[in-house]
């Protein structure tokens, strides 16, 4: 870990301490931030507000080096010894910043039925690599901000073999070991995005949507009968 943060540190190109001590404040309060003055009054921020601002404004982080480092560190893997990664979009929802760029309609769900909602944000795509059992602690190994109107699988398989390399020159994978499981979710094309990297040592493993019809017309009730049910696909 003394290394990790040494390396970290090291990346932090133009304001290093304001924004290590930024980042040291956000990971330690407790619950949630709202506001940046809340991560100015924290015990692990021990400068004043205007650092925090000089440092987000000024700032210069080295992205590539912490990509690097992050690889680097040990990370989980599954029962056999295999990495495991797992691709997914998360938003960050910004409904009433007007004057901010690219953003997206980001699907959220809501709690009940016909409660989901499109609210402007920024979508991003996160690779994190998974361990075996329940934990609360997953390790993020990179995170890109999507366009408006991307392609979403383009884009994954971009990163996935981006990602997939910095772990081989990282020494986290060789040659006769397990390839490494990439795991998508149901609004993944998984078939392409396989195909877009059937020339790495991967697996992708992608969900199914419930409503997904194997080799028989979709049921429609004013046309199909009902008593002839489709062929779904399983989780």
């Amino acid at each position: 870990m003394t290394a990790f943060c040494t390396e970290l540190y090291a990346s932090l190109l133009a304001r290093g301490d304001a924004l290590f001590e930024l980042c040291d404040a956000l990971l330690c309060t407790d619950g949630p931030v709202r506001t940046l003055v809340d991560l100015a009054l924290a015990p692990e921020h021990r400068r004043g507000h205007g650092a925090l601002y000089a440092g987000l404004n000024q700032g210069r982080i080295d992205v590539a080096r912490l990509r690097r480092s992050l690889v680097g560190v040990p990370l989980p893997r599954a029962a056999d010894g295999r990495l495991v990664l797992a691709v997914d979009v998360s938003p960050w929802l910004r409904p009433h910043a007007d004057t901010c760029s690219d953003r997206s309609f980001c699907h959220t769900f809501g709690r009940g039925l016909g409660k989901h909602q499109m609210v402007p944000g920024w979508p991003y795509s996160i690779v994190a690599a998974l361990e075996t059992g329940r934990t609360s602690w997953t390790a993020l190994l990179d995170a890109l901000r999507l366009e408006p109107g991307a392609d979403l699988a383009a884009v994954t398989a971009v990163q996935v073999r981006e990602v997939v390399e910095r772990l081989i020159a990282a020494g986290q994978w060789q040659r006769g070991q397990p390839d490494v499981l990439v795991v998508l979710d149901a609004g993944y094309d998984a078939p392409r995005i396989a195909h877009l990297l059937a020339d790495m040592p991967i697996e992708v493993l992608g969900r199914l949507r419930s409503d997904r019809v194997m080799r028989r017309p979709v049921l429609v009730p004013w046309i199909c009968p009902p008593e002839v049910p489709p062929v779904r696909g399983r989780c």
